[in-house]
């Protein structure tokens, strides 16, 4: 009973720590524009972040050690280094936007203004770093973030046209007043959300912090399988729900409230409320996730106790990295700029460092003085191999479609 309930809530957890503000806005955004005509870049996404978190987990579990670690030793101080300030300024741009997030959630709510919230989002999640024990703090935000299963329930309510909407899925096509560039970038822009680097680190780190060994496989896989789908389902959700209701009144979203107004359309105040609860469950925890991810990489690749198996005083500098982290992001904040503006800029730059991420991953995944049997089977290989084609391409394409399109605009 104890290992089906921690299969259980490993695939809960999943789910809430897919959709975080990145998913929420850019699904949004690209449903209200090409209605369902992008849904094959989130399928190829799932089926990316799966391959590689995988991977991660397998790392974990076999050698004990964080991917991160195992990168740093395997190749070298440079190459590290290079993946590290990649991760790092990425993490940091997705912890701001997941701040703004969890303060415009809150703002939706109490009508207050959000830079009011963000000193709240800062300390309440220091707070839970600091005291809340990793696995409660995983299961709790990974429960609540469930409620966002109410965009699939709202778009049942709508009755669309759902033979309209799986043409659109089916057979993509650039809108009529959008262009082909336009259409590129956000492609590109929703491959970034689906796979951004900081989910990797967190789910080795997760697996060491976790104590997973050889024996744990089977419930990884498994967490991974069912949990990262599930939540491209939600995000799919998000993306038909805007195309049900904003595409055809031709509005684009730009603020949170427009993404949750086809729930509130379709299921009244009861389902906003809900809708709200799970935003700031979402945005919460990927706010926790990617703040431990910017200690972990830090910490592993100089090499300092982390953790939060350890006391605060037994790594003090995995702690103190990460309340920098936060105070800049909330310094940025303070600035004034939009949170969905950081946001959409974020799961962009994501997919720009991609390629520093997994081909790290998949060459340690292939070593065996790491893995011993449990290196890659050849499978594997290949579809990691033409993943990181299509990272690559991403990756390249990224900056100029930026330029061309003016961030989409």
């Amino acid at each position: 009973m104890k290992r089906l309930l921690g299969v259980a809530l490993g695939i809960l957890t999943a789910i809430g720590g897919f959709v975080d503000i990145g998913d929420l806005v850019t699904n949004a955004v690209v449903g209200s524009r090409f209605g369902l005509s992008l849904a094959w870049v989130v399928l190829v996404g799932v089926v990316g972040i799966c391959l590689f978190a995988n991977m991660s987990g397998r790392v974990a579990a076999v050698s004990g050690r964080a991917t991160f670690e195992v990168i740093r030793e395997r190749m070298g101080a440079k190459a590290g280094l290079a993946n590290l300030a990649a991760s790092f300024l990425i993490n940091l741009m997705t912890v701001t936007a997941e701040i703004g997030g969890v303060a415009l959630a809150l703002q939706l709510a109490s009508g207050v203004a959000y830079l009011l919230w963000v000193p709240v989002a800062l300390l309440a999640v220091w707070l839970v770093i600091w005291r809340v024990k990793f696995k409660i703090m995983e299961n709790v935000t990974g429960l609540m973030g469930l409620t966002l299963v109410v965009f699939g329930v709202a778009l049942f309510l709508l009755k669309p046209d759902w033979g309209s909407l799986a043409t659109q899925a089916l057979m993509p096509s650039v809108s009529q007043g959008e262009n082909g560039a336009t259409y590129w970038y956000y492609a590109i822009a929703l491959f970034g959300a689906a796979m951004t680097p900081y989910e990797v680190f967190f789910f080795s780190s997760g697996a060491v912090e976790e104590k997973w060994k050889v024996k744990d496989l089977a419930q990884s896989r498994l967490n991974v399988l069912l949990g990262f789908p599930l939540g491209g389902f939600l995000s799919l959700a998000i993306a038909a729900c805007a195309a049900v209701v904003l595409l055809p009144a031709g509005i684009k979203v730009t603020t949170l409230s427009q993404v949750a107004m086809p729930v509130a359309q379709a299921g009244g105040q009861l389902a906003l409320a809900i809708l709200i609860v799970g935003i700031v469950a979402a945005t919460f925890g990927a706010a926790l996730e990617t703040t431990l991810s910017s200690g972990y990489t830090l910490a592993q690749y100089f090499g300092w106790p982390w953790g939060k198996f350890r006391k605060p005083t037994q790594a003090s500098r995995f702690h103190v990295s990460m309340i920098v982290v936060l105070l800049a992001g909330v310094a940025v904040l303070a600035t004034g700029v939009d949170p969905i503006l950081v946001t959409e800029y974020s799961v962009v730059f994501s997919a720009i460092a991609l390629p520093f991420t997994y081909l790290p991953i998949l060459i340690v995944a292939n070593d065996p003085q790491y893995m011993g049997k449990h290196v890659n089977k050849r499978a594997v290989n290949i579809a990691g191999m033409v993943y990181l084609v299509i990272i690559l391409v991403a990756s390249i394409a990224a900056i100029p479609l930026m330029i061309v399109t003016g961030a989409g605009a």
